[in-house]
């Protein structure tokens, strides 16, 4: 009896470390952050305001999706924003990262094909 509790004890710190070194999986922006982080162009995009603050948001995001599991969540993200959030200007949503000066890999539009993105 003793040797099988050592064993079993064995066997759990043997999983312990094993899961302490794996590193874990690569978590993707939820949607959320990326709304949060583009909430203030939402004047701008919609046309009822300027540009204003909006740029700092654009590159915290960008600066945020590191991975290409980040990169496709916030392409799929703002695919879906653009295609349903009634009063978006897609011209101006599209040209947002060039206005920002950053440059990302796909065009913010609905037909964007996101699972391509890097």
């Amino acid at each position: 009896m003793a040797s099988m509790i050592k064993a079993l004890c064995v066997a759990l710190v043997g999983a312990v470390l094993v899961i302490a070194v794996v590193p874990p999986a690569e978590a993707a922006l939820g949607c959320g952050s990326v709304i949060s982080y583009l909430g203030s162009c939402r004047p701008y995009v919609t046309d009822k305001g300027p540009l204003g603050g909006c740029c700092s948001g654009v590159k915290g995001l960008y600066k945020a999706a590191k991975t290409t599991a980040d990169r496709q969540a916030t392409c799929s993200c703002l695919k879906t924003l653009a295609s349903t959030y009634k009063g978006v200007n897609l011209s101006k949503a599209a040209g947002l990262p060039q206005q920002c000066g950053v440059n990302i890999p796909y065009k913010i539009s609905p037909s964007t094909d996101c699972s391509k993105v890097t």
